[in-house]
């Protein structure tokens, strides 16, 4: 029929009731209809569809065809997903159901598929894949066959075949539309029917395909292999093809035939590569178009409608509602698919619905199947909201009227599999309602594996992205039917795949519900129920995998809780659906996992959950409870005033029941109603806990506000009563016991927290007696643990005799306990005549204390109505909350200490680390012991040796050695101060009983002089360089005068060394002033030193001052007490549970919150008050052995037993013989030069003669001293006008000094006598002068002191002892204000009790926590000791500098008061021995500057000798790891591989191939050796062949060449050699033909289509002639031999190779696991176009996978060892750049050196990426086993990384010439080669031009005839090996004998004895002038310095005959005076007694 609707008309009359069948089809569906009941027609007539696509039916008679049986075959083939896809993303997987039964060895097993197939081939396996790239062109066929071969005579024994085609999708926007233009009328087709298209999208018009449907008969259609997939099917073939075009023109010879035929033409268009679509256009060829009127079903038919297999296709007819009917209309209607579709329309909806019709495609499949759902409306409907039930549950909802992509679940197993999906289109309030029938079964067995089950598993997933449907709603549907699969299987031998899959697809669920959120209930009922279908079988579930399923539950709930939904009974009930899903997750995960996490997760599912049940809940309108397998939920919203009511519980009477007292009214926030939420448990959620032995049933109960917050229930006057059912099955002990014979009984207590319920029932009531209860022995009377006498008071008989005993009874006992029973009795009576039955129950009531993470019974209690059955719980709370201001710590009871400590052997941890602190503690404590020791000694002031005893001022020095590497001196330092008045004398600054000067420390000298300096401008400081460390850092020198306490700062800051700092070991440094004080670095650096070194604590422990009364014992001590106090405050707030309702204060990354920072609050309040106090203690008590009253009174004691002692004879007896005129000569002019050093430059000088060997006169000297003493007292007079105070001190002190001096003179002049003088006139005088001076002294003194001059205040004091006492000076108090020296016992207390507490209540906590808690913490806590010790305090400290020194800018001043002072006997001597201790003047006086040179010199030598040593042991390690790292690239096996896969290959290889002999190479020789014996393995079966094999050629374009016009007659066609611009890039079909109309075929991996170099993966290939491109045209052999064999046989039938072939490419790769290499092979034929091909190969091995034994991880340790080599080289040459600048690059050397870095660099670049392209390689291949495996990229890479390392290895090896330069033979070698450079230079260029010019004619001359000589590159290397020897004369003079030997002849005479001789000659000369004029090198010192140092070391004697004897210049021998110096400031050191000719002369 032409019409939708049509009258039926039969061709005689037909009597009764007969059946007729309906058939109808068209070219995408089949239906068939019985109708009955029909009244008798006319004649006997059948049907028959005459045309494919007709509409029509017509009737013709047709004689019936008799049934032919047919023995089936045994073999069923499985496909899936189907025989019909409509992508070509999609791929087809063919199997064979059973195949497990297929293993007969003398058969062979193949898949194959012929013409018209686009992959055609044979495939030996049982499983084939076919790609998409192989799927059949839209509309199109292609039949597989399955094949059972008997191997001996390949006969087929049985085979099986299977058609599969592409069905695009109908076009439903349209893009396209078509309209024909002319020849299509009916009336007027004596024409070409013009087809035009109208397109939309131009991206798509340029794709597009025209065809039409064959109209012939069946018999006549081309293909007879597809012919029955067409029959089959019902379908028609495509015909007349045409690609692209908007105009199509169908002949007219076609109309005419299917109007002969009856039928109509229809015109396919299709378009899209990957998903085509496709639209009709039906051409009429009859006038009869007319529609007819449709017909009305009679009431009283039966309509039955039948499916039959198709696939999908277009809608034929819709729906429609018969007027008249009733109630509710059932209207059938008929889609293109094969479902059968019942409307039910309501009366309410029938005015204003549509009706609706639904379709499904495909009409049926299995549960892995996708399903498409289409629905529409009579009337269009764009605001509909479509929605898919089945069995009551959510499948989707759309706004679209088409659902893609829906996986349904198993159908009904009673009604073959049938599912019945309700579909609903939802406007407003207007609702129409279908119902769609589908057939929906099980996966076939063979793809239920698990390896299946993922296949399928891909292939859905990809289509969802591709569709862009992937999301937790899709996700779950799949995952569902896969896990139901999956949880029906048991076996074992799977479960790790199964595990792997499940964990698969959870990854996969997670990412769609994190990418596309569920926004509706029903999306998170399908995901809930996804995810609970795959956490079933938790043995097959990691535990991370369980702690994201239990996370993803709560995501879930929170999305539900959180999704903007309205108010309606539909979205209520989906809520609930969901909620009920997810609780049914949770109880099947909580079911087998006790992770924390996991409990964590999924109780914050479950209060989402009753959140979300909450949304919409009425107010007292009952309960929603949703009760699963081990979990219920209850929510109840209800006013306040009902909740006493009734009781809280389930339906059953299996769960908790709650009873709430009457609620104060406080507790409630307002008059809103209140939430009721309660959760009932089977298993224990905090099951992690160690704490707390839970069985049974576990209930939550809590209240909140409408709006979700909490309302507190606690510390009720009236308990709560709670009901928790005991476990079913509990044991229960009962007794009888008779009290006439026998009234004890044993009862078992199983743990010490649990109440004891004893359940008594007696014989007769009233039955008095007494219960006692006993320990492990019989109880008495006295001797119980527990009594009590019944009956008690009670209303019934159960409360008066039952015994409740509360756990605080057993005092932790458990065990065995024994129960008395006494009878009371009346006096007289014996005994009773009763019996009682107790039944004895253990229970407890705990509740799970959120603070502590236990479970705790704090305010909980058990009842008296606990039974066997009940626990009866009474609680005065729901649950603890945290004070709102101080956080609870964590609680411990000291009285379970021994039950803690029972407990050590499960953990020991906390106790252990404790214990070992205190060990450490004591160990650390000896050590810093013995340092307090070394310390107090060090700490003491020296007093110099060198001081004169007569010298009475006092200077104190503290001079402060740097912190720097190395700055501690082991030299003898010097120190000269320069002050405004004079300098002092040189002093040599050493401590006989000490180091002194070393790094860090602050060493103090006393320093005396005669006088006043007056204010210091400067010291000198040098050392003479001596000690094997004599380079000296100081840091500053402080000065004071201890007689006005003035103070002069130093800032040095300088190395006193001759190769570091400024190379001087004598320098002046000025007094620093204030601002130089108070700049920022010294500020900040002194600041900063001292915080460390005193301030903070721990870093002081080491560095702490050695000055300082905080000993290092105290400072260690305290630093224990603080790591204690520490982990008891860290440990007492560890884990406490935060307040979800708390809110969390932002600071950019940081947050914390209130909670937080109270616990900080609170651990400070803790902690440091005590640790303060203790520090403070230690630190402000004073010494008791320095204090100051009783130092004074031993003082002055000592004072006056020394002045009372007699003066020793010995001494006066020396005295007497002693003096001389000379000693009294000396000692004037002594006191002349001091008055000379504070002598003004404007006074005038008397400098009389005193030369050696000059007879003095003694009178002239002490007329000098006389005029000294009158004029400077003069000067001092103008200068001071003695109105200055500290100018009259100056003057006295001075005064005094010489009065005291000149008395000693006058003692000796007496003591001497006139006898020794020249004349006693002589005499008189000297004596007259001395007593002259002491008057006028005398007079001075009186006038500036009242005190008398014959009795100085500290004349008789020495040094030391004058600077402990007063001096005159003001009185200081003692111990400046500090502490008590009795406190330090109070300090030590406190350290000892803060250290005792601390350490036990940590060790109770941590035994309290257990194991695992205890182990996190110690973790935490050792992490955040260090972090805060090492990085915390520090930047503390840090920043409290840096402000000290910005802001504050203060100076810190030490306290040097009450230093010692360390005293020497020999200062209490004569001044004489003054003369004794200065002998040795090289301390006295700096090193002359010859002597300075040659230390720097020597100093120099030996840093550079170092240096040698250094830098070759470090290249020689370099080397080592250099070759390590390159020979572990390389593997000597690779060289093997590679000879043996080519010569496996090239064995029957001629040097010239025909076309035919590259065939028969490859089907013989490729073949045999590509398919070894294994499959899968190439030659012998050692090396696995990855991927498949493939062949590439590569063509010239047609008639590529120009020909000679001479010759165009006699060749027509000229094809050129190859290169890039002629190669032929075009596609093809087979035999290189062009298709008509530009049609060629759209497959990519079709051999005739061109591939470029990308698609394919390669690369370019250089050849013997020419780099070819890495496109091409490409077969693949496929992964055996057969299909390769087939390939080869096509491609050789079509003649694939021709004569533009100009080179073919043999690729594969290869996977030896012997030896764990890789080899990607390449076999090249290349041809010149002369018809012969010649044969390359270039094999590439690479190791991808490195080897996991001990030497890999060697060669890794060298790797990372090489390049921190590289990172030293490359500081080394950076330093070394920024020295040279410029001059850097003209140093051969070091290029050499930046070029190894470079170079080293590449090659991590290049390792990267071979990494990188590596895996990525093999994941291709993972992923496509079945294609050929490109690797040449990262063959490439590794050939540049070889490549790199080989050059990095020669260039090192190079260098080791420059190491070789010390060797005097190799110096001179390399001096020769650069003298004669430029002449051999010059013979190199003439030689070069030479090769050339001889290479370029044997090319011309040979080339053509000689291989040897074919290129101008082999001409040169066979010219370069005649001169080696290596040439073959034959072929030469056989070709012509007098040429080749003139050529050649000429060539030796000329290259070898003339120009090489001639070079030689060069060098020698070069050398012979070198011998002569060579000058050593300065490093040949530097070598025998280096091997004198070696030799000593290890005790050999080296002789070096060049060696000098020069004297040793290590700064130890005696340097001469040097007074050339210059010293800032007034003159020093001057010999007034030198007689000056300027003087003279004035």
């Amino acid at each position: 029929m032409n019409a939708r609707r049509g009258i039926f008309h039969f061709g005689h009359p037909v009597q009764g009731t007969v059946q007729v069948k309906l058939r109808a089809r068209n070219v995408f569906s089949f239906l068939e209809v019985d109708v009955d009941m029909l009244a008798s027609c006319g004649k006997d007539e059948v049907f028959k569809l005459n045309g494919h696509n007709d509409n029509w039916l017509s009737f013709n008679k047709r004689p019936r065809k008799k049934h032919i049986r047919v023995v089936r075959s045994s073999l069923k083939i499985v496909v899936t997903p189907s025989t019909s896809v409509s992508s070509k993303l999609n791929i087809i997987k063919l199997s064979i159901r059973d195949a497990s039964r297929l293993t007969d060895l003398r058969k062979r097993y193949q898949w194959a598929c012929k013409r018209p197939c686009n992959c055609q081939g044979e495939f030996e396996t049982l499983v084939h894949i076919v790609q998409g790239s192989c799927l059949p062109d839209p509309f199109h066929f292609n039949k597989y066959h399955f094949n059972v071969i008997d191997k001996i005579d390949n006969d087929v024994e049985e085979t099986e075949s299977i058609c599969i085609t592409l069905t695009p999708e109908p076009d439903r926007e349209p893009w396209i539309s078509l309209s024909c233009t002319e020849g299509c009328d009916p009336e007027k087709k004596k024409k070409d029917a013009k087809i035009e298209m109208e397109c939309k999208r131009n991206d798509i018009c340029s794709n597009v395909v025209w065809n039409i449907e064959d109209p012939d008969d069946e018999a006549n259609w081309p293909d007879e292999e597809t012919k029955s997939c067409y029959k089959d099917a019902l379908k028609r073939p495509l015909i007349e093809k045409r690609n692209g075009g908007t105009k199509y023109t169908v002949q007219l010879k076609y109309l005419t035939l299917a109007e002969s035929k009856g039928q109509d033409v229809t015109v396919v268009v299709t378009y899209g590569r990957d998903e085509p679509l496709f639209t009709k256009y039906t051409i009429k060829t009859s006038s009869s178009t007319e529609d007819l009127s449709p017909t009305t079903k009679q009431a009283g038919s039966n309509v039955k409608t039948s499916r039959s297999g198709g696939s999908s296709g277009e809608t034929v007819g819709s729906a429609t509602t018969t007027s008249g009917t009733s109630s509710s209309t059932t209207i059938t209607t008929t889609s293109a698919t094969t479902a059968t579709t019942r409307v039910t329309t309501s009366p309410s909806t029938t005015i204003n619905a549509a009706s609706l019709s639904c379709s499904i495609f495909p009409s049926n499949g299995t549960i892995l199947i996708p399903f498409s759902i289409t629905c529409t409306t009579e009337n269009p409907c764009s605001e509909c909201h479509y929605c898919l039930k089945t069995k009551g549950r959510y499948l989707r909802c759309s706004r679209g009227n088409e659902v893609k992509s829906i996986f349904l679940p198993l159908g009904d197993l009673r009604s073959n599999y049938e599912l019945i999906i309700t579909a609903t289109a939802k406007h407003e309030r207007v609702v129409a309602t279908t119902t769609i029938t589908v057939q929906v079964k099980d996966i076939e067995d063979s793809s239920s594996s698990v390896d299946g089950l993922e296949a399928s598993l891909d292939v859905a997933v990809a289509l969802l992205k591709k569709q862009g449907l992937l999301s937790g709603e899709t996700m779950g549907q799949l995952v569902r039917s896969v896990s139901n699969k999956m949880n029906r299987q048991s076996d074992g031998s799977q479960k790790d795949d199964r595990q792997k899959l499940r964990e698969q697809m959870l990854g996969i669920m997670i990412d769609s519900v994190a990418e596309v959120p569920n926004n509706a209930p029903g999306e998170v009922q399908v995901t809930a129920r996804g995810l609970t279908a795959l956490i079933q079988e938790g043995t097959e579930l990691s535990s991370s995998a369980q702690e994201e399923a239990s996370l993803l539950f709560a995501n879930l709930s929170s999305s539900l809780l959180h999704m903007d939904v309205n108010k309606s009974e539909e979205n209520i009930q989906e809520i609930h659906f969901a909620a009920s899903s997810i609780v049914e997750g949770t109880s099947t995960i909580l079911s087998y996992s006790s992770s924390k996490k996991i409990s964590d997760a999924l109780l914050d599912a479950l209060e989402n959950t009753q959140s979300a049940l909450l949304m919409f809940k009425d107010v007292d309108k009952g309960p929603i409870i949703i009760e699963h397998a081990n979990i219920s939920i209850f929510v109840n919203r209800v006013t306040p005033g009902s909740l006493h009511t009734q009781p809280i519980s389930l339906s059953n009477s299996s769960g908790p029941k709650f009873t709430l007292p009457e609620l104060p009214s406080s507790i409630f926030p307002s008059e809103e109603p209140v939430d009721i939420r309660m959760l009932s448990l089977d298993t224990n959620p905090f099951s992690w806990s160690e704490r707390g032995n839970i069985s049974g049933l576990i209930g939550s109960l809590s209240l909140t506000t409408r709006d979700g917050s909490s309302i507190h229930v606690e510390n009720l006057s009236e308990d709560i009563e709670i009901l928790l059912p005991r476990p079913v099955g509990e044991q229960v002990n009962a007794s009888v016991l008779d009290l006439g014979n026998f009234s004890t009984t044993v009862i078992d207590v199983p743990s010490a927290d649990s109440t004891l319920v004893l359940k008594i029932v007696p014989s007769k009531d009233p039955l008095p007696f007494k219960l006692f209860l006993g320990y492990m022995d019989y109880p008495t009377e006295t001797n119980n643990i527990a009594m009590t006498e019944m009956p008690q008071q009670g209303a019934t008989e159960e409360e008066r005799y039952m015994w409740l005993l509360d756990p605080k009874i057993f005092k932790g006992n458990t065990g065995v306990h024994y129960l008395v029973v006494r009878p009371i009795v009346g006096p007289g009576i014996k005994s009773i005549n009763a019996t009682l039955s107790i039944t004895s129950i253990t229970a407890a009531c705990k509740f799970w204390d959120e603070s502590l993470l236990e479970w705790s019974k704090k305010g909980c209690r058990v009842g008296a109505q606990t039974t066997h059955l009940v626990t009866q719980c009474l609680c005065n709370h729901l649950s603890f909350f945290g004070s709102s201001f101080f956080v609870t710590p964590n609680l411990v009871d000291p009285s379970r200490s021994a039950e803690l400590f029972g407990t050590f052997a499960e953990n020991p941890v906390v106790v252990c680390f404790v214990g070992a602190l205190f060990v450490a503690y004591l160990l650390v404590l000896v050590w810093a012991r013995r340092k307090d020791l070394q310390d107090t000694a060090k700490v003491k002031v020296t007093v110099l040796k060198d001081n004169d005893p007569m010298d009475e001022y006092r200077y104190l020095l503290s001079v402060s050695t740097g912190h720097r590497r190395g700055a501690s001196t082991s030299s003898q330092v010097t120190i000269t101060l320069l002050g405004a008045d004079g300098n002092s004398e040189p002093h040599h600054l050493t401590d006989p009983k000490k180091c002194v000067f070393e790094r860090g420390d602050v060493d103090m000298f006393l320093l005396t002089t005669p006088f006043s300096l007056g204010d210091l401008q400067g010291v000198r400081l040098w050392h003479n360089n001596s000690g094997s460390y004599p380079a000296w850092y100081v840091g500053n020198v402080m000065v004071q005068d201890l007689q006005t306490n003035q103070k002069w700062h130093f800032l040095c800051n300088s190395w006193l060394a001759i190769d570091m700092g400024d190379c001087s070991i004598d320098q002046v440094f000025p007094v620093s002033t204030e601002m130089d004080l108070k700049r920022f670095s010294n500020l900040f650096f002194m600041k900063t030193a001292k915080d460390l070194s005193d301030g903070h604590l721990w870093y002081s422990v080491i560095s702490r001052p050695r000055s300082s009364t905080f000993t290092c014992v105290q400072r260690v001590s305290c630093c224990f007490s603080l790591l204690l106090c520490t982990m008891l405050t860290s440990i007492m707030f560890y884990g406490i549970p935060t307040d979800p309702s708390e809110q969390t204060m932002d600071l950019g990354h940081f947050e914390f919150t209130w909670q937080q920072f109270m616990v900080g609050v609170q651990s400070s309040l803790i902690m440091f008050p005590v640790n303060i106090l203790i520090v403070s203690i230690f630190r402000n008590t004073c010494p008791r052995e320095t204090s100051c009253c009783k130092r004074k009174t031993k003082k002055t004691a000592a004072l006056e037993q020394e002045k009372t002692l007699p003066t020793p004879p010995s001494q006066t007896a020396s005295t007497n013989t002693n003096v001389t005129l000379d000693i009294i000569i000396k000692d004037i002019t002594r006191i002349a030069h001091s008055l000379s050093k504070t002598m003004k430059s404007n006074i005038p000088r008397i400098e009389p003669e005193f030369g050696p060997g000059q007879q003095v006169d003694i009178n002239a000297i002490l007329s000098v001293v006389e005029g000294f003493i009158r004029q400077n007292n003069k000067t001092t007079d103008n200068v001071h006008l003695e109105t200055n105070v500290e100018g009259i001190q100056k003057k006295s002190n001075k005064t005094q000094y010489l009065y005291s001096q000149l008395c000693h003179i006058h003692k000796e002049l007496s003591l001497l006598g006139p006898s020794s003088f020249p004349s006693p006139h002589s005499y008189s005088q000297a004596l007259q002068q001395v007593q002259g001076m002491k008057s006028f002294l005398k007079d001075q003194l009186f006038t500036s002191s009242c005190s008398s001059p014959d009795e100085p205040n500290q004349k008789n004091l020495s040094p030391a002892d004058s600077a402990d006492g007063d001096g005159g000076q003001k009185k200081r108090p003692c111990c400046h204000g500090g502490l008590p020296w009795w406190f330090i016992f109070v300090g030590w207390l406190l350290v000892i009790a803060t250290s005792v507490v601390s350490g036990y209540f940590t060790m109770i906590y941590g035994l309290k926590f257990g194991k695992e808690r205890s182990i996190n913490w110690l973790v935490s806590m050792i992490v955040s000791f260090f972090q805060s010790v090492l990085i915390i305090q520090p930047l503390k400290v840090l920043c409290l500098a840096a402000f000290f020194a910005l802001v504050i800018k203060k100076v810190d001043e030490e306290d040097l008061q009450n230093v010692a002072f360390e005293r020497h006997d020999s200062n209490l001597g004569d001044f004489k021995d003054q003369h004794i201790l200065r002998q040795d003047r090289t301390l006295y006086e700096p090193p002359p500057p010859a002597d300075i040179e040659k230390m720097k010199r020597n100093r120099i030598m030996e840093q550079k000798a170092f240096a040698l040593l250094k830098e070759i042991l470090t290249y020689l390690g370099f080397m080592w790891m250099l070759l390590l790292v390159a020979h572990s690239q390389r593997d000597p096996n690779a060289f093997f591989l590679n000879q043996h896969i080519r010569n496996s290959f090239s064995g029957p290889i001629t040097d010239s191939m025909s076309l035919g002999d590259v065939f028969t190479w490859t089907k013989t020789s490729v073949l045999s050796n590509l398919y070894g014996v294994y499959p899968g393995f190439i030659t012998d079966g050692n090396s696995k062949l990855v991927g498949n094999a493939r062949l590439r050629q590569l063509r010239v374009q047609k008639s590529s060449c120009k020909i000679s016009d001479s010759m165009l007659q006699f060749v027509p066609d000229c094809n050129a050699l190859y290169s890039w611009e002629v190669e032929d890039m075009g596609s093809y079909t087979t035999g290189w033909n062009h298709s008509v109309g530009g049609n060629v075929s759209t497959s990519p991996s079709s051999p005739w289509m061109y591939q470029t170099q990308a698609q394919l993966r390669a690369h370019p290939v250089w050849g013997k002639n020419v780099l070819y491109r890495g496109g091409g045209y490409v077969a693949e052999l496929g992964p055996d031999l057969q299909n390769a064999s087939s390939t080869l046989e096509y491609l050789s039938r079509n003649k694939w190779l021709d004569m533009y072939t100009r080179a073919v490419f043999v690729e594969f790769t290869v996977y030896n696991a012997n030896v764990n290499l890789f080899c990607i092979v390449t076999l090249l034929l290349e041809t010149t176009a002369v018809g012969a091909f010649q044969f390359h190969c270039e094999l590439q091995t690479v190791r991808l996978y490195q080897s996991t034994g001990g030497f890999h991880i060697f060669v890794m340790a060298a790797e990372i060892i090489y390049f921190l080599f590289i990172l030293y080289y490359m500081f080394l040459q950076g330093k070394l750049m920024k020295q040279q600048r410029c001059n850097y690059f003209r140093s051969k050397w070091n290029l050499l050196e930046l070029t190894i870095i470079l170079l080293s660099w590449s090659a991590m670049a290049i390792f990267i990426k071979r990494t990188l392209l590596g895996n990525r390689d093999m994941t291709y291949y993972h992923n496509n086993k079945h294609q050929f495996a490109s690797f040449y990229e990262t063959a490439t890479a590794d050939s540049v990384l070889q490549s790199l390392i080989a050059f990095v290895v020669l260039l090192a090896t190079i260098k080791l010439w420059h190491l070789l330069r010390l060797n005097p033979k190799m110096n001179m070698i390399t001096a020769t080669l650069q003298r004669a450079w430029t002449d051999i230079s010059g013979f190199l260029l003439i030689i070069l031009i030479l090769f050339i010019a001889y290479a370029f004619v044997c090319n011309l001359i040979y080339g053509w005839k000689l291989s040897s000589y074919k290129t101008l590159a082999d001409s040169l290397i066979t010219i370069i090996n005649l001169q080696i020897g290596m040439f073959n004369y034959d072929e030469v003079f056989d070709y012509n004998l007098l040429l080749g030997g003139l050529l050649f002849g000429s060539c030796i005479v000329i290259m070898t004895f003339v120009l090489l001789n001639l070079l030689i000659s060069v060098i020698l000369a070069a050398f012979s002038q070198e011998q002569i004029y060579h000058k050593p090198s300065d490093e040949e010192e530097i070598v025998t310095l280096m091997l004198t140092k070696i030799c000593s070391l290890f005790g050999i004697r080296y002789k070096d005959t060049s060696d000098s004897q020069e004297p040793d210049v290590n700064g130890s021998s005696g340097p001469t005076l040097n007074n050339s110096r210059n010293i800032p400031g007034n003159s020093a050191d001057v010999n007034i007694f030198q007689t000056s000719d300027n003087s003279a002369k004035s």
